[in-house]
This record gives structure tokens, C-alpha cells and sequence, in this order.
């Protein structure tokens, strides 16, 4: 049933994705309306997701499991941001922005709650809103910087720590640590534009592919980054946990996070930030196709 439900989740988003695309070449999405949808993503419905997923109950019987999967999970986005540094020197600028970021930042950002829950139940899913403390971070600090470049580290930085994405690290920190809950009318407008992020986001993804020519779609490149996001990123996580023997399910949540596809945001931040937008496309929907296969497999094997 978890194997249906984690091929359910990917196949709605593609339908997500054919939407925005259609939309597009139909005009209803204009460029304009295309650059107005990334904003509203970017600046609004993005950083009410990430408060959301930290809004959860932080219990210290659970503790243990918790520094364990936040070690992990750091440990993870270091080896991913070093391969990312080194792996694709030969690769053009542009390009090597786009892979260096989806090397860091996967779709567990989006898929990660979902599909732990499906697969590891309850626990599993209070254990990847804690593994997805550190991508998060990276993902909207190192991760925009990657696409932001300022004329010196000052400014950069400035423009990093002031993103709405990241403020919204901070501010779900602060509700978690502190277990303070928002007032009703707030909570319930957190909720519900959280609950627009992943449409939105394949939908940007969608009028981005409207312009990319299909048959491109396969290339050594983005085969050789699926396979490392897909198979050997994932496969190092499991070997790391089996040698220092972490809990199962610590374990099982770790690893399947860690294969997800690359994140719909490389997509978005390219195009908002004028990067190769269409290569980025291109590996986030090839990854993710993958993955259909990829996902469950890993599934099959973790439980």
C-alpha cells in the first residue's frame, strides 16, 4: 500500500506539471504571468511550507533519534555540497550552478514528509521534518548563493540571510524550539498556503518545460547526475548507517530522503535568477522519472 501511495504522489505531480506546461504553450500563462507565478512561490507560498514543517511537537523521550537523524542529515549535505564543488568542473557555468545546487538540494524539501509518512508511518514523518533542518538551511543559504552572485562576500551574504525563505528557517526554528503556536487565523493561513506549494511549484515547473525540446531531454550529463542524486548519494547514506549500526528506522528514513529527485526549486531559482532554466528543468523532471522507479525500490528494500 506504501508503494502505491509513493507511486500516487509522483504521478500527481506530473500531472501537476503537464498543466503548467499546457498552460503555457497555450498562453493562459504568459511570460510575464510565468516570472509573476515564480515570485508568488518564491516570496510567499515557499516560506509559509518551511514554517509549516517545523511545526511539530519536539518531545524529549524522542530526543536520541532526533540528534542522531540531525547528524546524519548534516553529515549528508557536506559530502553533497563537496561532490557538488568538484564533481562537475568540466561542466559550463551555468550548468555546473544548476547541477552543484540539485546535488544539495533534492525534492525532500517537498516529497520528503509525504512519502516518510507513507512509507515509516508517523514516527517516520516526525523524523524527516527534523532530517530536513540542515537541507533546508543549505537550500536557502549555500543553496541561492550558488545562483546569487554579489560583487563581494558582504553583499552576498546580506542578500542570503535576508530571502524570505531564510527567514522562515529561522522563524520555524524559533516555533519549534519554543513549541509556540501561532493564533488560529494565523496557523490557518500558514496551513493552507503551505498547503499550494507543491501545485505551485510543478506548475512553474510545467511553464518552464513549455519551451524545452523533448528529445534533448536525455543526456550523459543529466543520466550521470541522476544516477549520483538516485543510486550512489542514497546507497552511502545506507552503508554510513549500517557500519555505526543507527537505528532502523532512523536509518530508513535517512536513506530514502536522501534519494529523492532533484528539488522542483532548482527549476524556479534558475529561472528567477536568470541560470539555465531549461537544463535545470530538464534534470528535475528526468530525476523524477527516475524515480518512479528509484523511490519504490529503495522503499522495498528499507522495510
Amino acid at each position: 500500500m506504501a508503494i502505491q501511495d509513493l507511486a500516487d504522489l509522483q504521478l500527481t505531480m506530473f500531472l501537476m506539471i503537464l498543466i503548467g506546461l499546457v498552460l503555457k504553450r497555450l498562453n493562459i500563462i504568459t511570460e510575464e504571468g510565468k516570472v509573476s507565478l515564480t515570485d508568488l512561490v518564491i516570496y510567499v507560498v515557499l516560506p509559509c511550507n518551511i514554517i509549516r514543517s517545523f511545526m511539530i511537537t519536539f518531545s524529549a523521550s524522542i530526543l536520541i533519534n532526533f540528534g542522531t537523524i540531525f547528524v546524519i542529515s548534516v553529515l549528508v549535505q557536506i559530502m553533497c555540497f563537496l561532490l557538488g564543488k568538484t564533481i562537475y568542473v568540466k561542466c559550463g557555468a551555468e550548468k555546473r550552478k544548476v547541477l552543484q545546487y540539485a546535488t544539495v538540494c533534492s525534492n525532500a524539501g517537498f516529497l520528503g514528509n509525504p512519502v516518510a509518512e507513507s512509507v515509516f508511518g508517523t514516527m517516520g514523518l516526525t523524523l524527516a521534518s527534523i532530517f530536513l533542518i540542515p537541507q533546508r538551511t543549505v537550500m536557502w543559504s549555500a543553496g541561492v548563493a550558488t545562483f546569487t552572485e554579489s560583487p563581494d562576500r558582504r553583499t552576498l551574504i546580506k542578500k542570503v540571510l535576508t530571502h524570505p525563505c531564510i527567514i522562515a528557517v529561522f522563524i520555524g526554528l524559533s516555533l519549534m524550539f519554543t513549541q509556540f503556536q501561532l493564533p488560529g487565523v494565523l496557523d490557518t493561513f500558514v496551513k493552507n498556503l503551505s498547503n499550494c506549494c507543491t501545485a505551485l511549484s510543478m506548475i512553474v515547473i510545467g511553464t518552464i518545460l513549455a519551451d524545452v525540446d523533448f528529445k534533448a531531454l536525455l543526456n550523459k550529463t543529466i543520466v550521470y547526475f541522476t544516477f549520483l542524486r538516485l543510486v550512489l548519494l542514497p546507497l552511502a547514506v545506507w552503508i554510513g548507517c549500517a557500519m555505526f549500526r543507527a537505528d532502523p528506522l532512523v536509518a530508513g528514513v535517512a536513506v530514502i530522503l536522501t534519494a529523492m529527485p532533484a528539488g522542483t526549486t532548482t527549476g524556479i531559482l534558475a529561472s528567477k535568477y536568470n541560470g539555465d532554466a531549461e537544463f535545470a528543468a530538464k534534470c528535475v523532471v528526468f530525476s523524477t522519472i527516475a524515480s518512479l522507479v528509484s523511490t519504490p525500490v529503495w522503499s522495498l528494500i528499507l522495510t
